[in-house]
């Protein structure tokens, strides 16, 4: 187990004396700017003293100082970063709202205030409290899991993870102290999501360290029962392992190999888990007399196990390769039992001493190998980052409050978001899952009376996106009955099948009558706002499958159809006479591209191209063009600190360009718009056009001060019909308009 608590000089007065452990983690660690370090630690004690005159400390003897420095010492042990020291210094002090996180940003940059930012975003679970069972920590197996996924969507830098991780270490060491309900809720979130969370990175010594304390105070009669005999025992077991260090030593220096030995201490958590698991009694635990070898190189692993097998006879079923088979974590080493001298069972482990090193530090042991220069660093980095998505299937042995072996379940992916229900719930939605969406999650009456939504207390629209660890209120009626609108896809209302499908299901209940009165004001008001005119209905209804015009209308007033569908349909059978967007009519402005290089060079004609030899952009890069004097464009990455000299003196001859493969035709449409003029209203419309990605090539608008009305005339690149519908939809969305429809030459 981890040391409980690190020493550190102090001064006469009591203080911690900022100068001499300065020096003491100088001896641990890299400071690239001690005097940085060192500002940090005067700025937190000065807070914490401020706090202690004021009578105003975050807990009864607490020191938000002497925790700082506390989890400042947990991440030296990771061989993190000065910046995660600096964060991990001032974090109470930001959380106890004696800090401004901007002023975290002034004085010490926008690093250090992004990691405090992260580790309080994580800390946000903690505070969601459930009306009847204390925390959201206490609830169903199912809402655990999804509380840990949510956990783990907020984790940007890893190092966000690990500063929590420290700070749940500190709070675990320190609960003894304070009242029996808090202990018993912090053990519990430590050991539900913390130790799980550090297993998972592979940071094994932080890992054992928060489930034998959480455990302690959980289970408090087996924690004592386990720790009782380990330390009847302990004399005995270490003057046994001594015997067999010394046999070890002797043959492997024999063999030739530069080993270290050393006994391992079991866990009572992990004893208890293994009695649980096999049935066995405590003498049955074969690795309470454990040894460990680290070895240079791979094949001294297997040579130092034949020795080992050699000496004693091994236990059968009781050999693991993890080197030959690593487990999901990265985790590396042999397990063998074998029945060592005088007949007692022992565990050895084998591994060289890099495999050690990641199995204590895990995703930490990553920073021991980075370069000096900052940009060597980031590429290690970003590898772990990615690697960290990768590995949150969480299938390691955990517990809840009944069982704590019960194993996580289900997959944890990146496109999902969790998010909190007004008691604390965690529901988990889509990516891009909306408010409607929500509510159809939570219940479908709720669903159906959805009339607006209230977003960490702040009202939003219904088409607004949801994020990982935001909190939402639905607004509901009295009268529960959902809005035709949420069936059009162009207007983004619904992102999830199961509200579409309540939705659906909702109007086909209504009678037929009503249906088709509504279709038809539904398919009336789509073709005028598209523009066409003319159409067969009832030639137009069979090629949707329908019999007639009447069952078109009551399948679209149904939600069976969507009218959009219909419309393109429509359009399709008008092609004849004009094609599709009026090509003839609007000349068929195509844009203009290379198309026969792998670079695509927007808004002019054929130009040729070359890659710039200061940075030799690859696909995929992100890249800019320079429009060069006799040689055409230049193509550059646009991190390219050539490129970012250019662009500020010469703009003038930057030019947006693409990676290759034949683009998208795009087609010019006028669309018309008429609405009550109002202040801002060119600046709402222009937003939306920027929004969709449409690329705007004129905008006409006259103002008549008569009826205080409006009217646009704006000539956009549109791709598809669809994309047409969608952004008809959105401007008739906004506030004042009247009218929006293509415009016919």
């Amino acid at each position: 187990m981890v040391k409980v608590r690190e020493d550190y000089a102090v001064t006469p007065d009591g203080r911690v004396d900022i100068e001499s452990w300065v020096r003491q983690i100088q001896a641990q660690t890299n400071l690239e700017d001690v005097d940085q370090f060192r500002r940090a630690c005067e700025k937190s004690a000065a807070i914490d003293l401020e706090a202690f005159r004021e009578d105003r400390l975050w807990a009864p003897g607490a020191s938000s100082f002497r925790t700082g420095i506390e989890m400042a010492q947990v991440l030296v042990e990771l061989h993190l970063d000065q910046a995660s020291l600096v964060a991990a210094i001032l974090y109470r002090a930001v959380r106890e709202e004696r800090m401004p996180l901007a002023d975290v940003r002034a004085e010490f940059g926008d690093e250090i205030a992004n990691l405090i930012d992260g580790v309080q975003q994580m800390a946000a679970i903690s505070s969601i409290h459930h009306p009847l069972k204390g925390s959201v920590l206490g609830q169903s197996q199912g809402q655990l899991d999804n509380v840990r996924k949510m956990l783990v969507t907020m984790i940007d830098d890893v190092r966000v993870a690990l500063i929590k991780l420290a700070e749940r270490t500190c709070a675990i060491r320190a609960v003894k102290d304070v009242t029996s309900d808090k202990r018993m809720r912090v053990a519990r979130e430590v050991f539900d999501i913390y130790a799980p969370l550090a297993q998972r990175l592979g940071i094994g010594h932080i890992k054992w360290e928060l489930e034998d304390l959480s455990f302690r105070y959980l289970h408090e009669t087996a924690y004592k029962k386990i720790a009782k005999l380990l330390d009847e025992k302990r004399l005995d077991r270490e003057s046994y392992i001594r015997r067999v260090l010394d046999t070890l030593g002797t043959e492997l220096k024999s063999a030739g190999i530069d080993g270290d030995l050393a006994g391992r201490a079991k866990h009572i958590y992990s004893i208890w888990r293994k009695m649980r698991r096999k049935g066995i009694d405590f003498s049955q635990v074969y690795d309470v007399r454990a040894v460990r070898i680290l070895v240079p190189e791979v094949r001294d692993c297997y040579a130092a196990l034949g020795i080992v097998h050699g000496l004693w006879r091994h236990i059968p079923n009781e050999f693991d390769d993890y080197i030959a088979s690593p487990k999901e974590n990265g985790y590396q080493s042999l397990h063998t039992a074998v029945i060592g001298p005088e007949g007692k069972v022992m565990e050895v482990q084998i591994r060289t001493r890099k495999m050690h090193e990641e199995a204590e530090l895990g995703v930490c042991a990553h920073w021991l190998y980075k370069g000096t220069d900052k940009g060597n660093r980031s590429t290690g980095y970003d590898a772990k980052i990615n690697w960290l998505r990768q590995v949150l299937d969480w299938q390691e042995d955990l517990g809840d409050l009944n069982d704590l072996e019960d194993p996580l379940k289900g997959e944890i992916t990146s496109d999902r978001v969790y998010v909190f229900t007004p008691e604390g719930h965690v529901v988990d939605l889509p990516q891009g899952a909306t408010p409607v969406d929500f509510a159809y999650r939570v219940h479908t009456e709720v669903g159906h009376a959805c009339r607006g939504a209230r977003l960490n207390g702040r009202i939003v629209p219904l088409t607004h996106a949801l994020k990982t660890g935001d909190q939402v209120f639905i607004l509901t009626s009295n009268n529960p009955a959902p809005s035709r609108d949420w069936l059009n896809p162009s207007l983004g209302y619904i992102q999830t099948s199961r509200a579409r499908a309540k939705v659906t299901h909702w109007f086909k209940e209504q009678d037929r009558d009503r249906n088709v009165s509504d279709g038809r004001a539904i398919l009336d008001d789509e073709f005028k706002r598209l523009s066409i005119h003319d159409v067969n209905l009832n030639e137009l209804a069979v090629k949707v499958n329908c019999r007639n015009a009447e069952d078109m209308y009551a399948a679209v007033g149904a939600g069976d159809l969507r009218p959009t569908h219909v419309a393109n349909l429509a359009q399709q059978m008008l092609e004849p006479k004009t094609r599709q967007l009026d090509l003839k009519l609007t000349g068929n402005r195509n844009k203009h591209y290379d198309t026969d290089s792998d670079i695509q060079i927007q808004g002019v004609g054929k130009l040729k191209t070359q890659v710039a030899k200061c940075c030799k952009p690859l696909p995929g890069d992100a890249i800019g063009g320079y429009i060069t004097v006799g040689r055409g464009v230049t193509v550059h990455r646009q991190d390219c600190l050539t490129f970012l000299h250019l662009r500020e003196f010469e703009p003038n001859r930057i030019i947006e360009v693409n990676w290759g493969g034949t683009p998208e035709a795009v087609y010019p449409v006028d669309i018309e718009i008429e609405a009550y003029d109002r202040s801002g209203l060119l600046r709402d419309i222009t937003q939306v056009l920027s929004s969709s990605k449409s690329n705007v090539l004129a905008l006409h608008t006259l103002s008549n001060s008569d009826d205080n009305t409006a009217t646009m005339v704006v000539t956009v690149e549109i791709s598809s019909l669809e994309q047409l519908a969608r952004l008809l939809a959105q401007i008739r969305n906004l506030p004042n308009i009247l009218e929006v429809r293509r415009k016919r030459v």
